[in-house]
């Protein structure tokens, strides 16, 4: 494609011009607003400076929240990585204009119903600049995204690609309408079984932009995706688990020849530590912050049918370890009065109405704080499982087990990449993504990512009622009924 070699620097001028204008509002509402309120005003450079430091918090986090992907996302999710982008800019620009002022320590200023202490400063900081700015910055900025996408739409045509599958032809189905739902970016345009053989397989994917290897025999994938190197055509791969162990080897040299260590032992004793640590500020922190919020939650379950506020379940940890989570009730009582597991379908009757609401923005986990805290779980991590389904998972995918190598995780990489019924085999490449790649940076980034997914809807969808039914029937089963 002859404008492919420019998507990159189409994206870095879209990149620009949404932090020239951003950063224009910015700062004429510091100008005007906030630097002559503070206790020393800056003169130009100082403003050039708090100027820039605000340009990199926003790098950051679009960084974070991929609010550049043009092409990428679309609009709507676009956008709303900008908006919370721009959230967590301004609140952190909020926060530095606090402490300039000696303000910090008497947050009711911002309300304006708290007297000033003296010796706090002579003016009085508002928060309503901040929110204004918000405000324009984010319709603006979902403008621009918008006309950018179709700019970019318009210019870079979907890539034509070639779907090559092993034994599985129903997988390929699945991959290839997912790929397809986002037609502004991929085209399956031909799909083939690897029985072809390696010369017709070659001779068919010159024909495309790219190729798509799936579960592809692996002395067959090596040929081809060294074909494609060659031939420099584009190559995505659904990675096998080997793949993904790999990914996070080590890389060693001994004089010339290179070598990849994989420990596949977990985490270092120093991870843990720092894991522990981050654990025990995060679930601290989100106590005190969410703890009005659980007490207005408690009090609308109790007043809604009169049962219990929490519901504990046996979940599955690191090592096999077996705990009991604490959620808020979304579910009648005795929801599972038949005495096995009944996976929750998009409309389930079961889910009362305040379940509903809770479940959609995910409220119905906070009690978790309190596992993290006690240390049975940990922040970021695999999502624990039903003892029942690990067993049932564990029959089809033996390697599932793979997951307990660290503490179950209140949010992770299968729950932020994937949604509430990914198959058992896609959670584990997910899960086995993050703990090959774990940093403490990584923990931090999937935090802030999660902020972005209690706003989308997919990630929360169900099992359709056919997949629940084949589940419980499985389990059913297992109990000998």
């Amino acid at each position: 494609m002859k404008n492919e070699k420019y998507k990159r620097l189409f994206r870095f001028a879209a990149m620009i011009a949404n932090a020239v204008f951003q950063i224009i509002c910015f700062y004429e509402i510091w100008i005007r607003y906030y630097n002559s309120r503070i206790d020393q005003s800056f003169a130009r450079r100082g403003n050039w400076l708090i100027a820039g430091l605000y340009f990199l918090v926003l790098l950051l986090f679009t960084h974070v929240y991929g609010g550049f992907k043009i092409g990428y996302q679309k609009p709507g999710s676009l956008a709303l990585s900008q908006a919370l982008s721009l959230i967590g800019t301004n609140v952190f620009a909020l926060l530095l204009t606090l402490i300039l002022s000696r303000n910090l320590l008497f947050a009711g200023n911002l309300t304006f119903l708290w007297p000033k202490p003296k010796g706090a400063g002579e003016q009085m900081i508002s928060i309503l600049p901040y929110l204004a700015l918000t405000v324009v910055q984010t319709g603006g900025t979902t403008m621009l995204a918008a006309l950018l996408t179709r700019i970019y739409d318009a210019v870079f045509p979907p890539r034509r690609l070639l779907l090559i599958y092993g034994e599985y032809e129903e997988a390929a189905h699945t991959l290839a309408a997912k790929m397809n739902g986002m037609k502004e970016k991929y085209q399956i345009a031909g799909m083939v079984n690897q029985s072809l053989g390696q010369t017709a397989l070659q001779e068919q994917i010159s024909k495309y932009q790219g190729v798509v290897l799936l579960d592809v025999e692996a002395g067959l994938r090596n040929h081809l995706i060294k074909y494609c190197y060659g031939m420099a055509i584009r190559v995505y791969v659904a990675p096998n688990l080997s793949d993904i162990i790999l990914g996070g080897a080590e890389k060693l040299h001994f004089f010339d020849s290179p070598l990849l260590l994989a420990r596949n032992s977990g985490l270092s004793i120093e991870q843990k530590l720092a894991k522990r640590v981050l654990d025990l500020f995060i679930s601290g922190l989100g106590i005190l912050i969410t703890a009005p919020f659980m007490a207005v939650i408690a009090l609308a379950i109790k007043l809604g049918d009169g049962g219990p506020v929490f519901f504990r379940q046996d979940r599955v940890t690191v090592g096999g370890k077996v705990f009991r989570i604490t959620k808020f009730r979304s579910m009648v009582v005795d929801a599972e009065k038949a005495g096995y597991a009944i996976p929750a379908t998009d409309r389930d009757p079961r889910i009362t109405p305040v379940g509903r609401i809770l479940r959609a923005i995910r409220m119905d986990e906070l009690p978790q704080l309190f596992d993290i805290f006690r240390g049975d779980m940990s922040v970021v991590g695999p999502r624990p499982e039903r003892v029942e389904h690990v067993e049932k998972y564990t029959e089809s995918v033996p390697e599932f087990v793979y997951r307990l190598k660290i503490k179950g995780g209140l949010t992770g990489y299968a729950q932020i990449f994937g949604k509430y019924n990914t198959s058992a085999y896609d959670k584990l490449k997910l899960d086995l993504m993050y703990i090959e790649n774990y940093s403490v940076l990584l923990d931090l980034k999937l935090i802030l990512m999660t902020v972005k997914i209690m706003f989308t809807k997919e990630s929360t969808e169900g099992f359709t009622e056919e997949k629940s039914a084949d589940m419980q029937g499985a389990l059913r089963e297992k109990k000998g009924e």
